[in-house]
């Protein structure tokens, strides 16, 4: 590890999930890129993108942060598992942030996500997925 700085300490799964909003919050490709784990086998999947993986991760979430798409998030969490060195969390993501037409959160609905953390040798937990999807439709109620 170079130093502190460029590798924080995640003691929880939760720190590494508070840090990947964080860094999403404040376009940090730099912090965004310390909440991953350094392994070939990380993936990433968003609505209507391509599941990548790898350095790939990096490349994807590097141009969000630098697009346009405004971004302000609200997580809830919704479940949490912990099986040994893996966590899986489920979490509703909401964009709260306010566009040309008004608050994003009036246009698109709520996203629900998978953010899975592995723990590593050294006992940091690192993100190696991260998947969020829309909800489905809401059902449509039975005809005459």
């Amino acid at each position: 590890m170079s130093s502190a700085e460029d590798s924080p300490r995640f003691a929880t799964p939760q720190a590494a999930e508070d840090t990947f909003y964080d860094a999403l919050d404040e376009r940090d490709p730099a912090l965004m890129r310390r909440v991953w784990d350094d392994s070939a086998d990380i993936a990433l999947l968003l609505p209507l993108q391509p599941l990548v993986y790898g350095g790939e991760v990096h490349q994807a979430l590097a141009d969000l942060l630098r697009s346009d798409v405004p971004l302000d998030l609200q997580v809830s969490h919704l479940h949490w598992v912990e099986i040994g060195d893996l966590a899986i969390h489920y979490v509703q993501e909401r964009n709260m942030a306010a566009g040309p037409s008004g608050p994003a959160s009036d246009r698109i609905p709520a996203l629900y996500a998978t953010n899975i953390y592995r723990r590593r040798a050294d006992g940091d937990w690192r993100m190696i997925l991260h998947q969020n999807a829309p909800p489905p439709p809401p059902a449509m109620s039975p005809g005459p």
